[in-house]
């Protein structure tokens, strides 16, 4: 039993990240396609010439298509902003009061405008997939197409007209990034949007007896709940890198002709250990012919390629200062940074590895 366990535990180390579980960084798009189900929008009132206002129920629709395109920019930490434009179409079947049918109804209300949203990744906390969240605001146009009820010889019949409102929207997905196409994801979520407001729309109403007359139809409760599928791009992300194997002791050099020194996190000065490793370093140095000692310093890649040269050149200038008051003379010692080039364990951008984070003591 402890052996299978073992090899299971192995494997699952050796299961390779997505390319998911890297956070969207830059410039991304995406599209989406599914069902919108429009709930019941209520017909406020019917508004006659003579000022006479009469409530007319509430309008049942079947589910009906939705489209969305989006182009964003991701700040590489799970946050990220996008600008949508969206289509919503719905077509109407039943009139209602009470929740008991009244009328038969016809016609289509279609919505479409721009989004703006905000949202935010939950970067790792799942092996495959990336469960997001998302908040926006914007404004929809509302498209009656010959939207009517009818019924008991009277009719009402809002003929092609468009009526805009401040939208609003609330967004849950899940993203699935496909590791063979780098910055490529599959997406699915759930959306509400809401119309806030009223939209007013000059219709007909016709009766028997009385003819056809001009009213106005105040229409509200304008709430949707859409279900996507679709993907995400995101351009220039790099392809995933394995993780390290668990933590083990830096790789054995040659003590009388290289040394690593390691530091802290954003540090550049020496611990009581990096003192040690120095201190054998210069007193090696003795008992070997060179002609230089280069002193090379390096960074993970937690910060930005800028700082992180900066960093770096910090740390081996720190080391030629111990090695110079440990005896090695000033005229010996080349010192260079690298930054975050050159890693020792290979990561991604961002990353705080404790391997990455050295100086190192070659003698030639």
């Amino acid at each position: 039993m402890q052996l299978r366990g073992a090899l299971l535990a192995a494997g699952l180390l050796a299961l390779p990240m997505v390319a998911g579980a890297q956070p969207v960084t830059g410039l991304y798009m995406g599209a989406g396609v599914g069902v919108n189900l429009l709930q019941q929008e209520n017909i406020d009132s019917v508004t006659f010439p003579d000022g006479n206002i009469s409530g007319a129920g509430k309008l049942q629709s079947h589910p009906g298509p939705v489209g969305i395109l989006s182009i964003g920019w991701g700040l590489g930490n799970g946050l990220r902003f996008e600008a949508e434009a969206d289509y919503r179409a719905n077509k109407f079947y039943q009139l209602t009061e009470s929740g008991n049918p009244v009328a038969a109804a016809g016609g289509l209300e279609q919505k479409f405008g721009p989004m703006f949203n905000v949202l935010y990744d939950f970067v790792g906390i799942m092996p495959v997939f990336q469960p997001y969240v998302g908040l926006g605001a914007g404004y929809q146009w509302a498209f009656e197409q010959n939207t009517n009820a009818y019924g008991g010889g009277e009719s009402i019949n809002l003929g092609t007209a468009s009526k805009g409102n401040f939208a609003y929207q609330a967004i849950v997905g899940m993203a699935m990034p496909i590791s063979a196409a780098p910055g490529l994801a599959i997406t699915a979520e759930y959306r509400f949007m809401g119309l806030a407001g009223n939209r007013d729309y000059s219709g007909v109403a016709t009766s028997a007896g009385v003819g056809s007359v001009p009213v106005s139809v105040k229409l509200n409760n304008n709430y949707n709940n859409t279900f996507l599928v679709g993907f995400r791009y995101n351009f220039g992300q790099a392809a995933p890198v394995a993780p390290a194997p668990a933590a083990a002791p830096a790789p054995a050099v040659q003590p009388a002709r290289s040394y690593l020194v390691f530091f802290d996190w954003d540090k550049a000065n020496l611990t009581d250990r990096a003192r040690q490793i120095i201190k054998e370093a210069a007193d090696n140095s003795t008992h070997v012919q060179y002609t230089r000692i280069e002193v090379n310093g390096y960074t993970d890649t937690s910060g930005t390629p800028q700082y992180n040269m900066g960093l770096s050149v910090r740390r081996a200038t720190a080391v030629k200062a111990e090695l110079i008051k440990d005896g090695v003379p000033a005229a010996a010692i080349a010192t260079q940074g690298f930054g975050e080039t050159h890693l020792l364990v290979p990561t991604g951008a961002g990353v705080r590895e404790p391997q990455n984070r050295r100086v190192e003591i070659i003698i030639h």
